[in-house]
């Protein structure tokens, strides 16, 4: 009777147990069910003045279509709003310094960071600064993003539900989900991801600590065929000045607070300092963000017209950085009583911003790649022995301007921040512990000295400017108030022109300035005080003419005897010298053609070591050294993600790269530089030179044989015991990463979006990674084409483009990443204004 009560419990137990996961699991697809947004019928939105058509297509591009301007930007705030909350939330609070309010602790050093840079203050002055109608754009976009929050008719998405974040409550700095100063915010952050050398310069003067000048520009070269953009011994410059501090510091335990801490909370909260992390590393440095950008003239073309080909690199991300859509709407007045243009446009938009960022109209097409010119300075800046609150300068000693933070801490209690700031800028030293391990910061601190926090900053107008644009002499006219990032832009239009224009403010510099920007200036002397702005009209310019071409991949795009230094930091020419190999391989070229070059994977970078990679597999001790040899015999240099090849040349420069330089800088040094900057440049000079400086005490054969012994070691015991199993993409992914959730285990695989990839830092099909980061996937993709478009000026229908996860920022949704596998197959979808048929309709009609 009592093993039949037991027995009979135990099954009640049992199905109790199912039962309660069967409802959770019902509860979680109601949930999830509910999250969805609403993709036809009708919703009421307050603010429209009059009825707006939001139509799906096949390709999932989402058609605007408004009767005024107003009506057309409030509907992009609220679909933005409808597909991408979390991602706006997210980013907002990025800008505004106030990710630790939610998020606790493990992010303070980020919002440490963004509060120095004053990136809401900066935003706000820009914004005051604008014209009425872009103002007006900004406001109503702002309306769009509120009115959704105001009436939700949708949940919010698991992020917020995870996190305990409420939209909008953001330390009562405004307690709007969105105002029209941040997407001003946004442009700044934007120019922040992809405008920063400041990184540069501090890597230069921490290596300079070790190094002497001569070796420092051996392991960060200028652009290849050049000298030094300063022939000062910097070395002999910091050591005279005594800036460096006696002993390295202790590094500055970022995640102290998540330790021990388990379960999901605490890799949640691990996550949210993995991510922090790596933003305060980033920031300041575009190393490696990079990308293509190519016009043909109809000459060159099977259609007769120019064709156009644009794919930006970016930080993979889920949901993706880009949002596409078509923006539709007629001429109508603005609340000055001028006349706002018509609206007819189609491509990326970035939420936060109220237009099409690359793209096409009925008429012309642009894209852009970043110039990456130097706008960022950094000043030592020295401390008055006698009074710590002066400074020095031309004139004398000055106060430092002091504001006063508070931070809002989730857990803790608020962090008041007093922040410092010179004539040149603020003082990075306060917020950056990495500046404290390198400074004797009770003698100097650095100051930066950045254009794009210039309260003279339109760059938001010039987007708004291009939506209207006609033809080249349009857009040319529009991007006349581009700001930050400089972008060098290629554009072209149906009437068959076509030209290049690198827009932005780059700063002038002294003729007496030495240093001209590589490295940090003494700020006391006025000789590196920046001189004025480059004039538009003398920036780089081409209109295709010679060639029939432009092409633009970050190379050095200033013809040889320019006039005006913009940086010596371009990016290694590989990218560009194989983009110009294929264009001039045939004599006409058509969209498929131009879709074979943006996911061309031969990487000329590898093609130039290989030699050396087949030496070392000859002479490595290497029990798969034969196999690894027998790999090689016909490896191209394609970094195809089939391959095996690729992944043993990967592994070996890698290798290579640490037991030539980490002996050199130390450990330390080596970890604090690596990833951000891969040296290959380096490593190749190195080899080139069979330099016994750096191979000591070995032979530079030796050290590059030693590497592949170390590299088979690794890849061996990662992947077996086959090099001939053995695969590129496996080890390469491209990872869109959620943030902060896809650092969280038990979540990565719902919230991040991965796929095999090929390609490396080198080809056209860019597929960079950060072999600094062992723990992380030394070989993972994380930075490549953010999207891929394609265009023909004979045809613009015809159009083309690709991004690699998918509209939707739900994870619960099937079009949260339903173009990964396009993406990586080099596929596309059509971009049409006038597409065959819609896939959803949806009316957005005023009330609410």
């Amino acid at each position: 009777m009592r093993t039949g009560r037991v027995a009979g419990m135990a099954k009640w137990g049992a199905t109790a147990l199912v039962g309660l996961a069967l409802l959770a699991g019902a509860a979680l697809a109601v949930y999830a069910l509910r999250t969805l947004a609403p993709l036809d019928g009708r919703l009421a939105v307050a603010g429209l003045a009059q009825p707006v058509q939001v139509r799906r297509d096949a390709a999932d591009v989402t058609h605007i279509a408004a009767r005024s301007p107003q009506d057309l930007w409030r509907a992009l705030g609220h679909v933005h709003a409808q597909e991408r909350s979390w991602q706006l939330e997210f980013n907002r609070r990025v800008m505004h310094g106030t990710l630790s309010e939610v998020l606790g602790p493990a992010t303070l050093e980020t919002d440490k960071l963004m509060r120095a840079l004053d990136i809401r203050g900066a935003a706000q002055r820009q914004y005051a600064g604008l014209p009425p109608q872009a103002r007006e754009a900004l406001q109503a976009y702002s309306q769009g993003i509120a009115a959704f929050h105001a009436a939700r008719p949708q949940a919010l998405t698991p992020e917020f539900l995870l996190l305990g974040v409420t939209p909008g409550r953001d330390g009562g700095r405004d307690g709007a989900p969105w105002s029209p100063e941040d997407s001003v915010g946004w442009a700044l952050m934007m120019a922040l991801d992809l405008g920063g050398n400041w990184g540069n310069e501090f890597a230069r003067l921490s290596l300079l600590r070790t190094l002497d000048t001569e070796r420092l520009w051996q392991l960060m070269p200028p652009y290849p065929g050049e000298p030094p953009a300063t022939a000062t011994d910097l070395a002999a410059l910091y050591r005279g000045l005594g800036v460096y501090a006696r002993d390295d510091a202790a590094a500055t335990p970022v995640a102290a607070a998540s330790k021990g801490l388990q379960g999901l909370a605490g890799a949640i909260d691990q996550a949210r300092s993995d991510w922090a992390q790596a933003l305060a590393q980033e920031a300041g440095s575009n190393d490696g963000k990079g990308s293509n950008n190519w016009v043909l003239a109809g000459a060159r073309s099977a259609s007769g017209k120019p064709l156009l080909a644009n794919d930006p690199h970016l930080g993979l991300s889920a949901p993706a950085i880009w949002y596409y859509a078509h923006l539709q709407a007629p001429a109508g007045p603005a609340a000055d009583g001028s006349t706002i243009g018509a609206i007819d446009v189609i491509g990326a938009t970035l939420p936060g911003l109220p237009f099409v960022v690359l793209g096409r109209t009925a008429r012309v097409a642009w894209g852009f790649t970043n110039t990456s010119p130097d706008v960022q300075d950094l000043y030592l800046e020295q401390i008055d022995a006698q009074d710590a609150t002066r400074y020095r300068t031309p004139q004398g000693w000055a106060p430092f301007e002091v504001r006063e933070e508070v931070i809002r801490i989730k857990g803790q209690a608020d962090l008041q921040l007093q922040l410092r700031a010179t004539r040149h800028g603020p003082v990075l030293s306060d917020v950056q512990a990495s500046h404290g391990q390198v400074l004797d910061l009770s003698k100097y601190v650095l100051a930066l000295r950045w254009s794009a926090l210039d309260a003279d900053n339109q760059t938001v107008l010039a987007g708004l400017q291009a939506n209207q644009a006609q033809n080249v002499a349009e857009l040319q006219q529009a991007f006349r108030h581009y700001h930050s990032p400089m972008q060098s832009i290629v554009m072209a239009d149906v009437d068959g022109a076509m030209a290049f224009q690198a827009a932005g403010r780059v700063p002038l510099r002294h003729p007496d300035n030495d240093l001209r920007g590589v490295a940090p200036a003494p700020g006391w002397e006025a000789r590196y005080d920046w001189q004025g702005w480059l004039d538009h009209d003398q920036a780089p310019q081409d209109d295709g003419a010679q060639r029939g071409w432009i092409a633009t991949a970050n190379q050095r795009i200033t013809a040889p005897g320019y006039a005006h230094f913009l940086t010596q930091d371009w990016h290694l020419p590989y990218r560009y010298e194989r983009i110009a190999q294929l264009l001039e391989a045939r004599p006409l070229h058509d969209l498929d053609s131009l879709a074979a070059i943006q996911n061309d994977v031969t990487s000329l970078a590898t093609q130039r070591l290989l030699p050396a990679l087949r030496t070392a597999a000859a002479q490595a001790g290497h029990p798969l050294a034969v196999q690894a040899a027998q790999l090689l015999l016909d490896f191209d240099g394609r970094m195809d993600a089939q391959h095996s090849a690729p992944l043993v040349f990967a592994a070996w420069a890698d290798e290579l790269a640490r037991g030539l330089i980490v002996p050199r800088i130390g450990s330390a040094r080596f970890a604090a530089t690596y990833g951000k900057r891969d040296f290959r440049a380096a490593v190749e000079g190195i080899l080139a030179r069979d330099d016994a400086w750096w191979c000591a005490p070995h032979t530079c054969a030796e050290q590059s044989a030693l590497a592949l012994v170390r590299a088979l070691d690794r890849l061996q015991a990662a992947y077996g015991a086959q090099p001939a199993q053995w695969r590129w993409g496996r080890a390469h992914p491209a990872e869109s990463r959620h943030r902060p959730l896809g650092s969280v285990a038990a979540l990565a695989r719902f919230f991040n979006v991965q796929t095999p990839s090929s390609g490396d830092a080198y080809t056209v099909n860019v597929g960079q990674y950060n072999a600094g980061d062992v723990a992380g996937g030394a070989f993972v993709n994380r930075h490549a084409a953010s999207l891929r478009g394609l265009y023909d000026l004979a045809d613009l229908e015809s159009s083309r483009f690709i991004f690699q996860t998918g509209q939707s920022g739900n994870v619960f949704s099937p079009r949260y990443a339903d173009m990964r596998d396009a993406w990586a197959a080099g596929q596309y979808r059509p971009l049409q204004r006038e597409p065959a048929q819609w896939r959803h309709q949806l009316l957005l009609e005023p009330g609410g």
